[in-house]
């Protein structure tokens, strides 16, 4: 693989189903991605995607250079299924001075090791497990993001007591201490609503907040 001089915003490590699903999205965003994996039929599936993606046989400092993957500004490790190569990896994109690194974990011992390092550490099996048991419990969760200090930002399907109620009568910020952000109606997204908006069948509410009050919400407009 001769040298190049490619640059890109994100670099992907690890073409398996979480890693390939990672390049598809940010590249249908318009993002510039550098995609690295050893395997060639999977970097061959990839390439319809990005320019910039490469058969890497062995992960060394030398061989991730070749491929420009320091250039990024953020790089994913999707190799969690093998720790020791995940952690190595790891490192090695950390000391080419990447600005942002996230890798993927298959535990908590080995997330625990990557943080040491200092990656963010993603969980995404169990991240879906929380996900979906959050929708089983709530049958109004629709999605969220989960943020620092147990805050989140969640997107909830309105029922309930507020149906019919509006923005400013139901005051979910001195009642339940969260913020509304958006609404949704009929596929249309709505940021700049006016506290008079009542709230139909269907809607869907973005909140931000802490999480034990935000479960207080939902809780309540399911009565």
């Amino acid at each position: 693989m001769k040298r190049t001089h490619t640059t890109a915003s994100f670099g992907v490590i690890g073409l398996g189903r979480f890693g390939s699903a990672l390049v598809k999205t940010l590249a249908e965003a318009g993002q510039e991605v550098i995609a690295i994996d050893k395997d060639e039929q999977k970097v061959r599936a990839v390439r319809k995607y990005t320019d910039f993606a490469f058969v890497v046989e062995s992960l060394t400092a030398e061989t991730l250079e070749e491929t420009g993957v320091q250039n990024c500004q953020t790089v994913t490790i999707c190799i969690g299924e093998t720790m020791d190569i995940s952690i190595l990896t790891t490192m090695l994109v950390i000391k080419m001075g990447v600005p942002r690194v996230i890798s993927k974990a298959n535990s908590q011992a080995h997330g625990e090791v990557l943080k040491l390092m200092g990656a963010t550490v993603v969980y995404p099996e169990a991240d879906m497990a929380v996900r979906m048991g959050r929708r089983l419990i709530f049958g109004n969760l629709v999605d969220y993001i989960a943020l620092d200090d147990h805050i989140e930002v969640r997107r909830i399907q309105v029922g309930g007591v507020i149906v019919g109620k509006s923005v400013q009568s139901i005051d979910a910020r001195r009642k339940y201490g969260i913020n509304i952000i958006a609404i949704e109606r009929d596929h249309q997204t709505m940021v700049d609503f006016s506290p008079q908006y009542e709230f139909a069948p269907g809607d869907i509410v973005t909140v931000i907040g802490k999480v034990e009050k935000i479960e207080t919400f939902e809780q309540e407009i399911q009565s």
